[in-house]
């Protein structure tokens, strides 16, 4: 049978003794947002070729980077093929937004802006707002965190 103070200094050893044991590494985030597709399953090349966000299709997928892309057609399939830095978003499709702050966040496919070239996507139509107030500032900073945000 324990006594009072034996079991005080059992629970008082029990944080010394976890500090001993090795961490666990935490898994890292995947370079791309999935959901479970890429993006969310939205056409990264309908952003360039028709201005607003496309539904892709099972029909017609890559993978790249880690991730399952979906397309609207098999043209827009091959154009990302032939150069995927040029269609996927930056920050792997995470909130360029968040990024700049330093997190990671989910998108939604109403929220995106193309910058110089560059598709960029964000959480929220409010973050979107955040984001284009300091483009060039946004993206130094994301530019910064990334990829040390992914863990």
């Amino acid at each position: 049978m324990l006594t009072r103070r034996k079991t005080l200094g059992l629970l008082a050893a029990t944080p010394v003794s976890l500090t001993l044991v090795p961490t666990i590494a935490l898994a890292r985030e995947p370079e791309v947002f999935q959901n479970p597709v890429a993006i969310n399953a939205i056409d990264p090349v309908g952003y360039f070729e028709q201005q607003k966000p496309v539904p892709g299709s099972t029909s017609h997928t890559r993978n790249w980077n880690g991730a399952e892309w979906h397309f609207a057609n098999q043209s827009n399939a091959d154009k990302f093929a032939s150069d995927p830095e040029t269609y996927a978003p930056v920050f792997g499709g995470y909130c360029a937004f968040a990024a700049s702050r330093g997190y990671l966040a989910p998108t939604i496919p109403e929220a995106w802006t193309i910058y110089e070239g560059k598709l960029y996507l964000n959480a929220n139509l409010r973050a979107q707002e955040l984001w284009r107030e300091d483009i060039p500032g946004n993206i130094a900073a994301g530019t910064k965190n990334w990829p040390g945000i992914l863990g």
